[in-house]
């Protein structure tokens, strides 16, 4: 009796005896990984009830030189310190001495002679990092509010400006900042965020002006004063603020700016101006300056200047962009509480393909981000063309993709474009309303702006390939060498492969979260209550973590553990298939548990395949033993009454091995001998006992020919070859490819 009982203890615990050894912890809470809340920040992920940030206000006037190529500004900061401590100094960006000649950048960027036949352009640049560029802000004046010289010191891109009186909790404090800048060609410089093109056919030039003026940097509850220098990856960490902005350019440029336009009947020409207000309430895209306009304007300079006066309000930054060469249209986008203009300004050279596409897809953006998030609170959304990247700024972003010199375009620029103006416009969501620290955490807006640019395309192109940030787009990446991979969770300045590592793969994650783990409504609930929690305000990524399982009831501890901690990517191999039938025919307790093991179908040793199930299955056996496991039942229930009630069922047990190493929900696709097929979902919390391999019995009323995991390639599974019951040669995606283009 004693042994019976030790051996039925061993045989119900054999499937957890590798725990010990391979336990990772990977469902253990994050715990002290993330900060302790505290009455700023609450444990359920919101703002607390002593929440506080800084605000930074800004009066500024700017002048364009376009023949010097130069930017002229003056500028009165007021700056509010809403925290509880006194501050002796104040710390100020100064971004554009990233191209200063004593910048940090070129000291500590890795270069290399990739090969030893290079054009001298990728000599020059890319090696020397030799520009010929006297860059960065030349600093005239910094003065208080009495017009007196305040001390400062430069460290590079920050300006450590001293106080002569403490700034006590509650006050404000006034001062002025005058400087000047070479601005530089775009096209010269590798990830250039602002600057210009010039178009030798015409001798035009295209502005597009960011990072232009020093600007406060953030104190707040999380890091104190934001200190790390911009070294070019990490970007921009700003506190909100209201900015009032003059622009004098040459009187025929147009410019287009964060901001309402504060005197459009001075600047516009009455037709211009007409147009402009007819666009406010337009649902049909209205032309304030045509090509046909825009190419006469092209053709002559003018002597004289205009300033254009903008006001924004409740903003953590200000861009803007100038030209003669713009064609500008706009149509008016109702939302729910607000009707923002959405507004597209480009040159010729962008024609057809920014007329047809740029405005519409602006105002697709809006339509589904407010959705699933805020109303858009701003008055315009504008995309910019400009050569190269695409860059975001608070109603205002800069997009490359034209077509042609013929005006020709192919369907992949046209995706490219819209692609483009989805991503940069959205960014108004994250991180300018819902305001994540940039310079930390290049996941939190790049990876849950990614996540709602793949629905926006799905929803609105459906015939576009939406591939980008989903889990089928990201397999690839995830199977490849690990030592060219860094956790989610890692500053931007130490990414390796930051395209996939921010955008690409925690955009998949949460894919993943929303459609195989938590459900749409569930999720889409969740991360509607973090942007409402934290829209004009500055979130860490524990408050994001906190909030969607505030929000939902889901612990996703292990989640956030595997995709964003972690660099283990999901590879779930189905490795034994075992087919059981009732033993209606009771024959003694020592044939309990017991049969000849028969083939079902798994891969031999050397790598061929047999047909599939056996043709007979394993039996099992229920007995009439008195044991410690079965006898509390035994009044309750009759053997001979179980076995004939299971007797026309199947039993399958299947066993999972976890190869990838980041536990995932199962997805197990059942097809029976008559055609159907039956779909199961298995939590991951199934790997909560052996994180490693896991054994599970499914009752089933009809035989079972084919069994596959992950049928629809929803996890991000690496290795799809290892998903099959019975073993079948795949595809790869070179011959997937190559059937389709047959």
């Amino acid at each position: 009796m004693e042994k019976r009982v030790i051996y039925l203890i061993v045989w119900l615990i054999s499937p957890y005896l590798a725990v010990a050894q391979n336990w990772q912890g990977k469902f253990e809470q994050l715990g002290t990984t993330l900060p302790t809340p505290n009455s700023y920040r609450t444990a359920s992920g919101a703002p607390g009830e002593a929440y506080w940030q800084q605000k930074a206000d800004y009066k500024i006037d700017a002048t364009l030189d376009e023949d010097k190529q130069t930017l002229t500004g003056s500028e009165i900061i007021t700056y509010t310190n809403n925290s509880p401590d006194q501050l002796n100094y104040l710390w100020i960006q100064l971004d554009q001495n990233i191209r200063a000649k004593d910048s940090q950048t070129p000291q500590v960027s890795a270069t290399s002679f990739q090969s030893n036949i290079m054009t001298a352009k990728a000599f020059k640049q890319h090696v020397l990092m030799d520009f010929d560029y006297d860059g960065g802000f030349k600093l005239t004046s910094v003065k208080d509010s009495a017009g007196r010289d305040m001390r400062f010191i430069i460290n590079h891109t920050m300006m450590r400006l001293d106080l002569v009186e403490p700034l006590k909790p509650g006050q404000a404090i006034s001062f002025s900042i005058d400087w000047w800048y070479n601005m530089y060609d775009r096209m010269l410089f590798p990830d250039a965020r602002g600057g210009y093109e010039y178009f030798p056919e015409d001798g035009n030039y295209d502005f597009t002006l960011a990072q232009w003026y020093p600007r406060m940097a953030v104190y707040d509850d999380v890091e104190g004063w934001q200190n790390k220098q911009f070294l070019g990856e990490g970007e921009f960490a700003l506190t909100f603020g209201d900015f009032m902005v003059n622009i004098t350019v040459p009187s025929d440029h147009i410019v287009a700016a964060t901001g309402w336009l504060q005197n459009p009947e001075e600047v516009l020409t009455p037709i211009q101006y007409e147009r402009f207000k007819e666009a406010q309430n337009s649902e049909e895209i209205i032309f304030i300056v045509n090509e046909k306009e825009a190419r006469k304007n092209e053709k002559t300079k003018a002597e004289d200047t205009k300033t254009w006066k903008f006001k924004a309000e409740n903003v953590r930054d200000f861009a803007f962009t100038s030209s003669r060469k713009y064609i500008w249209d706009a149509v008016s986008v109702p939302l729910k509480s607000n009707r923002p203009l959405a507004m597209s300004f480009y040159p010729k050279e962008a024609n057809p393909l920014w007329e047809e596409y740029s405005t519409g897809a602006v105002a697709n953006t809006l339509r589904y981000y407010s959705q699933k998030t805020i109303d858009y609170p701003y008055p315009v959304a504008i995309s910019v063309h400009s050569a190269e990247q695409g860059m975001e700024y608070p109603m205002i972003c800069f997009n490359y993709g034209r077509p042609d010199e013929k005006g020709r375009y192919s369907e992949l620029s046209k995706q490219d474009l819209v692609s483009v103006v989805v991503h940069e416009v959205g960014h108004n969501f994250f991180p300018m309303i819902i305001n994540s620290d940039e310079r930390q955490w290049t996941w939190m807006d790049e990876g849950l702006n990614t996540l709602l640019e793949h629905y926006t395309i799905a929803k609105y192109y459906p015939g576009f390939d939406h591939s980008w940030g989903t889990p089928q787009g990201v397999t690839e990446y995830m199977k490849g060498d690990k030592s060219f991979m860094r956790p989610t969770m890692t500053n931007p300045e130490q990414l390796l492969q930051s395209g996939y590592n921010a955008y690409g793969k925690p955009s998949a994650a949460l894919v993943i979260l929303r459609e195989t783990i938590m459900g749409e409504e569930l999720f889409d609930k969740a991360f509607k209550e973090y942007a409402e929690r934290w829209a004009f305000k500055q979130p860490t990524p524990a408050d994001f973590f906190r909030t969607m399982e505030d929000a939902s009831a889901v612990d996703l501890d292990w989640f956030w553990r595997g995709w964003f901690y972690s660099v283990d990517n999901v590879d779930v191999e189905l490795s034994d298939v075992r087919w059981f039938k009732m033993n209606t025919q009771f024959r003694g307790i020592e044939n309990t548990i017991q049969g000849t093991q028969i083939k079902s179908g798994i891969s031999d040793a050397e790598g061929g395949s047999n047909s599939g199930f056996s043709v007979e299955p394993e039996p099992l056996t229920i007995t009439d033993t008195d044991s410690w496991f079965y006898g509390e039942f035994r009044n309750r229930m009759n053997d001979d009454e179980v076995r004939k009630s299971y007797a026309d069922k199947n039993f399958y047990e299947l066993t999972f091995k976890n190869i990838g190493g980041l536990v995932t929900p199962l997805i197990i696709e059942w097809t029976y001998k008559d055609g159907t097929k039956e779909v199961d979902r298995i939590p991951a919390e199934i790997w909560r006992l052996n994180e490693t391999e896991v054994k599970k019995v499914f009752m089933k009323d009809r035989e079972v020919v084919h069994i596959s995991i992950d049928p629809n390639e929803e996890t991000a599974d690496t290795d799809v070859s290892n998903n099959f019951f019975p073993k079948h040669e795949i595809n790869t995606r070179w011959e997937k490819f190559r059937e389709s283009q047959k």
